[in-house]
């Protein structure tokens, strides 16, 4: 079976592809499988639904919105449950191998036991490379065939084609894709031709999605309220409450209704207050995805000219948050009614693009960009100072077919005896160097000196300058694959030493 896997911050949500339909997939009769993780005082672990039934039991503690923790993570970072540690990377792992339990045994998806499960699956478009790593990692330790990963807000661009290619024009060839999801915000222009659609650009903010909407209603409640004395299960309560009466926000309430009994042992009558008062709190998130969106909007189109509105067929809300009324509110306030337009099902608009990747018979091809700059610090003037040398630049293009990595090489003499690598990812350059979301990656030491080759203790070795300049020849040679992990192989000459490095991040710890 091939299905579109979107991870998502607080549910992950699974198309199929189904003769050139792309149903979302239910589990016991739920559209979304819940994004939870329950670990019980014996070390017991449940995933999903089985730790969503025991949130609110004695000696369970409960990890939402681990997807948050992913992109500042290495392989060996670790979270703190129910007094023990866990490797986050184990984590995921078991929580994507139950999804593919119970896409056999709890959902509608008709699978034979062991059938296999060709999966595309997407990551936030201001992902690193270690999140995208260790999403990969975990999807296929969890038994899933990965046959492609994409950024969230290119998957979504695909339902857009599949279900809206009408409204794409010779005059109006760009979309502007607004994913709001649980945790992240993504915006991606697309040039769509055809069946082709074209990366222009895309950016995202981290940490901004419907958890924080429910933050901001949270203090609301807790503040009017005056329940600041809160402890955290009851705190954590609240909010739960919170986030389901948001997502039972339309477009015609009037007010906002929360059930405080129970909270903290006092008889209260419910919250109340008018709806307004709730946009108000959560306005200025959206004014934060508004002014990326205006960055995205105002990028030079292909071949470096201004991109005109005119030219722009509509801004696609997709992501479970883009449901949230304030939001199409807002946008069409700002960019008109008639150029706003919601996906019907905008929690699983990036599943079902997902989907129609997958599908060979749609005939939809997917040309990426890199979503962020790669690149890795150099001693320069002999060591009076150093320089960021950019190895991949964002927006560069990917290759086309989805498969082929990109390949970058650098040449040049050695001029010390061991090769100290500072690789890092970010967001934008500021003057040449890193500004915005910067990751940092694990340091990769390299003996360029033949009489270093053995040893496995370079981090204390002196290092020394080679003199008169009789270095080796070094290779560096960068393979970034289509999902935007990286890989480098260093080789020296004529000695013709190798070795490849997988770029990870430096492990974290989350409690």
């Amino acid at each position: 079976m091939r299905v579109g896997i979107d991870f998502g911050t607080t549910h992950t949500v699974v198309a199929a592809v189904d003769r050139g339909n792309y149903p979302v997939l239910s589990f016991d009769g739920l559209d979304a499988w819940p994004s939870v993780i329950a670990a019980g005082a014996e070390g017991e672990l449940r995933f999903g639904p089985d730790a969503v039934a025991v949130r609110n039991r004695p000696g369970w503690s409960v990890l939402r919105s681990f997807k948050r923790l992913l992109n500042e993570a290495g392989p060996q970072s670790t979270v703190r449950l129910a007094g023990r540690d866990h490797r986050l990377a184990d984590l995921l792992t078991g929580f994507l191998a139950q999804l593919r339990i119970d896409l056999e045994r709890r959902s509608n998806a008709g699978i034979a036991p062991g059938e296999p499960i060709e999966a595309a699956i997407s990551v936030p478009a201001n992902a690193s490379s270690a999140q995208r790593l260790l999403t990969l990692d975990a999807f296929v330790g969890a038994g899933f065939q990965v046959a492609a990963l994409l950024n969230e807000p290119s998957a979504a661009s695909l339902e857009y084609a599949h279900r809206y290619r009408s409204t794409i024009t010779a005059k109006r060839e760009y979309v502007l894709i607004y994913d709001l999801g649980g945790g992240t915000f993504d915006a991606s222009l697309l040039k769509m031709t055809g069946q082709a659609n074209e990366v222009v650009i895309s950016e995202g903010i981290q940490r901004l999605g419907g958890d924080d909407f429910d933050e901001a209603i949270l203090n609301l409640v807790v503040t009017r309220s005056k329940l600041d004395g809160l402890d955290l299960a009851a705190r954590e309560a609240l909010r739960e409450e919170c986030a389901a009466r948001k997502e039972a926000i339309g477009p015609q309430t009037r007010r906002f209704l929360a059930d405080l009994t129970g909270v903290d042992g006092v008889d209260r009558p419910p919250f109340s207050c008018p709806v307004d008062d709730v946009y108000a709190v959560c306005a200025p998130l959206v004014e934060r995805t508004m002014a990326l969106l205006e960055r995205v909007l105002h990028s030079p189109a292909p071949g470096g000219r201004d991109l005109a509105w005119s030219e722009v067929a509509g801004i696609y809300v997709v992501g479970g948050a883009g449901s949230f009324p304030l939001v199409s509110r807002m946008l069409r306030a700002a960019f008109g009614d008639k150029r706003v337009k919601r996906s019907p099902h905008p929690f699983a608009a990036t599943a079902i693009g997902l989907a129609v990747f997958l599908d060979r018979e749609a005939g939809f091809a997917l040309s990426e960009r890199f979503s962020r700059n790669f690149g890795v610090f150099r001693e320069a003037q002999a060591g009076a100072d150093v320089v960021f040398d950019p190895i991949v630049c964002k927006d560069v293009s990917l290759p086309a077919d989805g498969r082929t990595p990109l390949v970058v090489k650098r040449n040049y003499r050695a001029a010390h005896n061991i090769g100290h690598f500072r690789f890092v990812e970010c967001s934008r350059l500021v003057n040449g160097r890193p500004d915005g979301d910067v990751t940092p990656y694990d340091p990769v030491l390299f003996p360029f000196d033949p009489a270093l080759h053995d040893r496995d203790d370079l981090g204390r070795q002196p290092v020394g300058r080679w003199k008169g300049g009789d270095g080796p020849d070094v290779e560096e040679r960068y393979v970034i694959a289509p999902g935007g992990a990286v890989e480098v192989t260093l080789t020296t000459q004529p000695a013709g030493f190798r070795r490849t490095f997988r770029l990870e991040r430096c492990a974290s710890a989350h409690g």
